[in-house]
């Protein structure tokens, strides 16, 4: 019965909104032992305007729309440059096995912050890019790298019958993979990249090191003009929370819907 209660979904709000009375109590206590004067009422007006056209976004609200845009391209080619760097690196040909792990080398061993820099900088006037597909193309690389591991494992983790099997039936290797083996495989690989696609969403903030107008370049502009440090940074921090959260949801039916039966 103990363990039915603990499996609920009720249980796991009870313990978030747990937690977030804990929080609330803790900025009411700093607050009072600080002497911070909390202006909290300014707030609004960087989430939405009320204009006389109607309601319009607010400056942390246009960064977050950009923030998600850029989130959401970038995590869809680390997805596809993980995969493919996965299988170069499952790959009989010692040419794609040293390309795929030169490649991962360099991503998973030098920070994403130089990444960004490197690719902005000294690629993007070569190649034409401007700020947007720089960051984007930083990021899709540097969490691509750890993308290709995750698949790597998931592959490896299918039972080797199932390989053989799919052999022993005459199946092309792209059929294979597509019609057998990563199938299987996404079961174990969804929640470790469920986690990457958070941590995706969080490194995002960089981008704004390159002058890219995101949530957290409106945040920093927001408060060097009111000072209202905590009040921003707090709400930020909420909003990213409000992602990651609702990404764990909608993943979490996925790995449900998966389950074999």
């Amino acid at each position: 019965m103990f363990k039915i209660i603990l499996r609920h979904p009720l249980f796991d709000i009870f313990q978030f909104l747990l937690l977030m009375a804990g929080v609330c109590w803790l900025f009411i206590r700093s607050a009072a032992n600080i002497g911070y004067n909390w202006q909290w009422y300014q707030i609004p007006k960087y989430l939405f305007l009320v204009t006389e056209k109607g309601i319009v976004a607010g400056p942390l609200t246009e960064g977050l729309k950009l923030t998600l845009f850029i989130s959401l391209i970038s995590l869809v080619l680390a997805l596809f440059i993980g995969l493919i760097t996965a299988l170069f690196r499952l790959s009989s040909s010692p040419v794609t096995r040293g390309l795929a792990t030169f490649y991962l080398e360099i991503s998973r061993n030098t920070p994403l912050l130089i990444q960004i820099f490197f690719i902005y900088f000294v690629l993007g006037p070569v190649l034409g890019l401007g700020r947007i597909p720089s960051a984007i193309l930083a990021l899709s690389l540097f969490e691509g790298a750890y993308a290709a591991e995750i698949f790597r494992s998931g592959i490896l983790s299918v039972a080797r019958g199932q390989h053989e099997a799919a052999y022993s039936l005459g199946l092309r290797p792209f059929d294979r993979y597509r019609h057998i083996i990563l199938p299987q495989a996404i079961r174990t690989v969804l929640p470790p990249l469920t986690s990457q696609a958070v941590s995706l969403i969080k490194d995002s903030a960089l981008v704004s090191t390159i002058a890219i107008y995101d949530l957290t370049m409106h945040a920093q502009i927001a408060i060097a003009e009111t000072y209202l440090t905590f009040e921003i940074w707090f709400t930020v921090a909420a909003m990213y929370l409000v992602i990651t959260i609702f990404l764990s949801f909608v993943v979490g039916i996925m790995e449900k819907r998966l389950k074999l039966p």
